[in-house]
């Protein structure tokens, strides 16, 4: 029997999770293993006719995608009534209070839902593992972001965040296609990418990095970043634009458009350096425990050759003067979360709605129409009303037991 089928509530319906994240959005109900449905997190206004993201609307406009979308969720996806199941939300610490309090605002005045949990996604990441401590980086769409998770507390002072992350690479993506490559329109003709530059959508710089693009090692990086004894480049691919046009991506494109990764910028920080930054920033007690227990989510961390990487670049990184003097840490390691890095802070909330802790710290409906505020993640009850160690304690041992 698999984990999360054995600390379900059996009194009530399963609450159901939703992770809204800047690209994508995820749902599905407490006590499973997997999400019901990732959708994009985009909404078509009626009245542009413009597809756009939920992160980038105005307050006004806001409140009526966030309806559309969230009915979209329940009634297509879902298939459920709204006002006989509680919701667990996984955030990111920095989401913005407009958009948790608009979030709120949809889902008791509009859906009348009895109940909403807030949690972190860094923790919610960390609880999956059944430890009580390890450092999570989360590399998704606009940033890049780590967070150390100690005996089940987050280290705030200690966080880490650059705004490179998949939509950093799409912006590489579409400037290399441009400068190298061609759209072939049947057998003879050939135009250049720059001149139907609006056919590189969002959508397909997606998948064309998904389906053709990798992280390469730091050894061929160097050599191609120095321009000397450069490699022989992956072949090439061609993708298909619909219709009889093709985009040749050059095997240059698929292995150099997610070095902007690695790249340092003026204040000499790369995703790579946010983890020994973080880890000097922490207690020096606490350091070696959190090195050696690093976990990876976030779309962007599932690109081929992503952790590899991240490890080289680590173990060359200490070797600086900046991080030699102040980090006497040599063992790094990396955990396999037990799901697709994409989704395992949502895995993290289902499992962590499962439990009771549910009725103890959500917010209930009658308490916000009576004062219409809404707390943040960290300060919906104090810290004797439940100890956040015995719950990962709690999950620790259903860990255990899966594993025997």
């Amino acid at each position: 029997m698999p984990l999360y089928e054995g600390i379900v509530l059996s009194s009530e319906k399963n609450a159901i999770v939703f992770d809204f994240g800047h690209a994508y959005t995820k749902c599905g109900f407490t006590g499973e293993n997997g999400p019901r449905c990732i959708i994009a997190s985009e909404i078509r206004q009626q009245k542009i006719g413009k597809v756009v993201r939920l992160y980038e609307l105005s307050d006004d406009a806001l409140y009526g995608a966030l309806v559309d979308f969230i009915h979209l969720l329940y009634f297509r996806h879902l298939l459920v009534n709204p006002k006989e199941r509680r919701v667990v939300i996984v955030e990111s610490f920095l989401c913005t209070t407009k958009f948790r309090n608009m979030l709120v605002k949809v889902f008791f005045r509009h859906f009348e839902v009895p109940s909403i949990l807030f949690t972190a996604s860094h923790i919610m990441a960390a609880l999956t593992l059944g430890v009580p401590s390890c450092l999570v980086m989360d590399c998704g769409y606009y940033e890049t972001v780590v967070l150390p998770v100690y005996e089940g507390i987050a280290l705030l002072k200690a966080h880490q965040v650059l705004p490179i992350a998949g939509q950093a690479i799409h912006q590489r993506l579409e400037a290399l296609l441009c400068e190298l490559s061609t759209i072939k329109v049947g057998h003879d003709s050939e135009v250049s990418v720059s001149s139907a530059k609006e056919s590189l959508t969002n959508q397909v710089l997606e998948d064309i990095k998904v389906r053709t693009c990798f992280v390469t090692k730091l050894e061929r990086a160097k050599a191609i970043a120095s321009n000397t004894d450069v490699p022989s480049p992956p072949s090439g691919v061609d993708y298909p634009l619909g219709g009889k046009q093709l985009v040749s991506v050059d095997g240059k494109i698929r292995e150099t458009a997610c070095e902007v990764l690695f790249e340092w910028d003026a204040d000499e920080v790369s995703v790579a350096t946010l983890i020994l930054d973080s880890l000097i920033k922490c207690p020096i007690d606490t350091r070696r425990s959190l090195a050696e227990n690093i976990l990876l989510t976030g779309g962007t961390a599932m690109l081929p050759g992503f952790k590899h990487r991240l490890m080289s670049e680590l173990h060359e990184l200490r070797k600086l003067p900046k991080y030699k003097d102040k980090l006497a840490i040599e063992t790094f390691k990396f955990h396999s979360p037990p799901a697709k890095e994409n989704y395992v802070a949502w895995l993290g909330g289902a499992i962590f709605g499962s439990l009771d802790v549910v009725h103890i710290r959500s917010l209930i409906r009658e308490q916000y129409l009576k004062g219409a505020v809404v707390p943040d993640w960290c300060s919906l009850m104090d810290a004797d009303e439940l100890d956040d160690k015995s719950i990962l304690t709690k999950v620790a041992s259903f860990v255990k037991m899966e594993t025997n």
